[in-house]
């Protein structure tokens, strides 16, 4: 099984906020999952849901701060494996062209 999350957490303030998502991402690097950050969160993929759970909560923690927002979305493909790069890859075929503005 291969469980594919979109992660968000960021401290709730006015200035940037790149250090303390910073923390949350690094925070990822003591769990079982693979990350790529993008600008709007963070996808994981990993093969157990509580190292899922468990590596969302230590990103949550690790950033500082009075009020920090998380939002996790999970797709867990009980019958079938499917990585976040084949999501992307069916979308493409779909499409006919990658899934990305051409910005020439």
């Amino acid at each position: 099984m291969t469980v594919v999350a979109l992660l968000s957490v960021a401290p709730v303030i006015e200035d940037s906020m790149s250090d303390e998502v910073a923390k949350a991402v690094d925070a990822l690097e003591a769990y079982d999952v693979e990350y790529e950050t993008n600008p709007m969160g963070t996808v994981i993929e990993t093969d157990e849901i509580g190292e899922l759970f468990a590596a969302a909560q230590a990103a949550h923690e690790a950033v500082d701060g009075d009020r920090v927002s998380t939002v996790l979305k999970i797709d867990d493909k009980r019958t079938k494996q499917t990585s976040a790069a084949e999501k992307v890859e069916a979308v493409e075929e779909h499409l006919g062209r990658a899934a990305t503005s051409d910005s020439s």
